[in-house]
């Protein structure tokens, strides 16, 4: 049988369904800003923490460049208003929007200080990023269900590697944190597996394969829907005003 193609994005956009995230992020959010008024999220995936966090009578633009994750966002009820693009080549005003969200976006730690002076560039208020504050791994969705000699990645919680790329002056005016946990509910562990030991590169002969199996089973509980794989986390949430 033909194994399924997983879609990296979907996996964790399912998984972030399933999860406490939102419900723990919001109320953290909305103490650092009370009045969200009309929102752009960039990088926006599946739009659980978006569409939470935006007031109805106000305007919500996603930035997604990601096909699958505009279909997600385009099927919500309402959508929101979809930029098909990246962050650096999205054409979006300056002081457009009241808030900006960007929660879980690579930028915020490959490219900090530049990603701030475009959110703050569409802001009129407010910036806020949400940014991983766990040590572990942050890449490959479920690596943390693996031994750190298996997935490799570095563990370095996100925030200390935004925090040291953003000068001084750019420092955000609020930091919150709360934990939350990484629920995913997979059909198929030995799928989820054979997933797993492609992205990292193992060989059809590796013996890590099998072993990999028993260590997700090990480590999930059944459920009618299928299997429940929990992992601690923490995020940080970070304010800035306009300028």
């Amino acid at each position: 049988m033909q194994r399924r193609e997983i879609d990296p994005l979907a996996l964790y956009a399912s998984a972030i369904d399933t999860s406490d995230y939102v419900a723990r992020l919001v109320p953290l959010i909305r103490a650092g800003i009370p009045a969200i008024g009309d929102l752009l999220d960039v990088g926006a995936g599946g739009g659980q923490l978006g569409g939470a966090l935006r007031n109805p009578a106000h305007a919500w633009k996603a930035i997604e460049p990601s096909p699958s994750m505009r279909a997600r966002l385009a099927a919500l009820n309402p959508p929101p208003q979809l930029v098909g693009t990246g962050w650096r080549t999205a054409d979006v005003s300056p002081d457009s929007h009241d808030t900006v969200l960007a929660a879980t976006m690579p930028a915020t730690m490959d490219e900090p200080e530049a990603f701030l002076a475009r959110c703050r560039l569409w802001a009129r208020r407010t910036v806020v990023w949400v940014v991983p504050a766990h040590a572990g791994p942050r890449g490959l969705c479920f690596a943390g269900c693996l031994p750190a000699l298996w997935h490799g990645e570095d563990e370095t919680p996100g925030i200390d590697i935004v925090l040291r790329g953003l000068s001084r002056s750019s420092m955000p005016r609020d930091m919150s944190f709360a934990d939350w946990t990484f629920t995913g509910i997979v059909p198929d562990l030995e799928e989820l597996a054979a997933y797993l030991a492609d992205r990292l590169g193992w060989s059809s002969a590796d013996d890590r394969r099998g072993q990999m199996i028993g260590h997700l089973a090990a480590r999930a509980s059944r459920e009618t829907a299928g299997y429940r794989l929990e992992i601690a986390r923490k995020s940080a949430v970070l304010i800035w005003g306009k300028s």
